[in-house]
């Protein structure tokens, strides 16, 4: 008869690693964690948007200074980017196979998302607080 290996260790051990990326979980979790915050911030932004294109300028400006719109956009703005910068990274692991460019691309997705999410805060705060 053949050796048989009997072990009382579960598979479960095994996977402890949390696979390659080694933050699978999380990651995962982030990224429908801000895809359910963006579902009312989306729609608050829609509303502004609508409110402001109905205005001149002076009077959408008013409407982005107010503090409770200001708020709204810097979290839809926040939470876009981030939820931005999740999925780009999903399908950047996922489809560049060599190590070396991997590394280059997910390097350039967080500082596009950093330079786009800091502009568009930049721009509303500096709205909000009428410099």
């Amino acid at each position: 008869m053949g050796q048989f290996h009997f072990s009382i260790r579960t598979p479960v051990k095994g996977v402890r690693g949390l696979g390659s990326a080694r933050s699978g979980t999380e990651h995962f979790w982030r990224q429908r964690l801000t895809a359910v915050a963006l579902v009312p911030l989306a729609l608050a932004f829609v509303a502004i948007v609508i409110c402001a294109s109905t205005r001149d300028y002076e009077g959408a400006r008013a409407l982005v200074s107010h503090p409770l719109t200001a708020i709204l956009l810097l979290l839809f703005i926040v939470t876009g980017a981030i939820h931005g910068k999740l999925g780009a990274q999903v399908v950047i692991e996922d489809y560049i196979h060599h190590e070396g460019l991997k590394v280059l691309a997910v390097i350039a997705n967080i500082l596009f998302a950093a330079v786009v999410a800091v502009a568009a805060v930049f721009a509303v705060l500096k709205i909000s607080f009428g410099v």
